[in-house]
């Protein structure tokens, strides 16, 4: 059904209009608009479900590796790692239906979100100052990129780059934690004791993905933004660090780029989740880890080049050697 949705919002894109402030009073009464770093409302459009439309997790369980039978081989996991705590991995089938979950780990209250129309997977720390805040989905999307709101200020915050950008949290920054993309073969080698998100307890067509043949579409849905430069499609995925874009493609092709102080690495044996209707068989992608010079894993992002233009437009294209 929600492909059957997608498919025909698609066909009528020409017809949305960006909203106002004026329009959500009513939904967001506690959010003061006035406070934003947003420069024009344009910019904002809803993105179909309305608040909570698509419900963030909460406190999710984890099981044992071997006891989850319904993961395919390729399927990709988030990779969260933190020092002495057990490996934990959160498959992209259930974040594609939820978006975000709050969740903590060994005493660090954390955010692992994953916004399907930009493909950016990004794990933040939930303290801002010294407050922790929770995480729900806005149902408002920004240059593509799904909005969140903390429950704590109804302050809106930019998934894609971690930046508060309506309300009172406005100009304030969420902390990015180095996290990554295993498939879930992978997961399982590396973290034999490791633990996985258990099946959140929704009826939602788990393992299988609503944006059926996205990531090959010939443009991002609900963005009017400018093509990304060098001929690079713009659902292209590309390696982000900081405010650098390295092509999918260049490290498939070479394995192993060392540049910028920096060490990018390439694995077979992942799929996509924005290919085929199931995302076990989705096209080859690969799995990529980004550390620096000691080895250590370092924050990054596989997202959408248009995404990346969208919000770092004067970034560097890492385009060779």
């Amino acid at each position: 059904m929600r492909y059957i949705i997608f498919t025909l919002l698609v066909a009528i894109l020409p017809s949305f209009t960006a909203a106002s402030p004026e329009s959500w009073v009513n939904e967001w009464p506690e959010t003061d608009f006035e406070n934003t770093s947003i420069e024009s409302w344009v910019e904002v459009m809803s993105g179909g479900p309305p608040k909570d439309g698509i419900p963030a997790l909460d406190a999710p369980q984890f099981v044992p590796i071997a006891d989850k039978r319904k993961l395919g081989e390729r399927e990709p996991v988030i990779t969260v790692v933190f020092d002495k705590e057990q490996a934990r991995a959160y498959p992209l089938r259930y974040l594609m239906w939820h978006e975000i979950v709050n969740d903590n780990v060994g005493g660090a209250p954390i955010a692992v979100t994953f916004c399907p129309l930009c493909n950016s997977a990004m794990t933040f720390d939930r303290r801002v100052d010294d407050q922790i805040l929770s995480f729900g989905v806005s149902g408002k999307l920004r240059n593509s990129d799904m909005i969140m709101y903390d429950r704590e200020t109804q302050s809106w915050w930019q998934q894609a780059t971690g930046q508060g950008i309506v309300g009172d949290m406005n100009g304030q920054a969420l902390r990015q934690l180095p996290t990554w993309i295993d498939s879930w073969s992978a997961f399982k080698a590396a973290y034999p004791d490791g633990i996985v998100m258990a099946e959140p307890p929704f009826s939602r067509a788990y393992g299988f993905n609503p944006y059926n043949k996205y990531d090959s579409s010939q443009r991002p849905f609900l963005y009017s933004g400018a093509r990304p430069p060098h001929g690079i499609a713009p659902l292209a995925r590309v390696i982000r660090v900081s405010d650098r874009a390295w092509p999918l493609t260049r490290l498939a092709d070479e394995g192993e780029i060392i540049q910028a102080g920096i060490t990018l690495s390439w694995t077979r044996g992942q799929a996509s989740a924005l290919d085929t209707e199931l995302i076990s068989r989705g096209r080859e992608i690969g799995s990529i880890r980004v550390r620096n010079s000691d080895g250590q894993d370092l924050p990054h992002d596989v997202m959408f080049a248009f995404a990346f233009d969208a919000f770092w437009p004067k970034g560097q294209w890492m385009l060779t050697k």
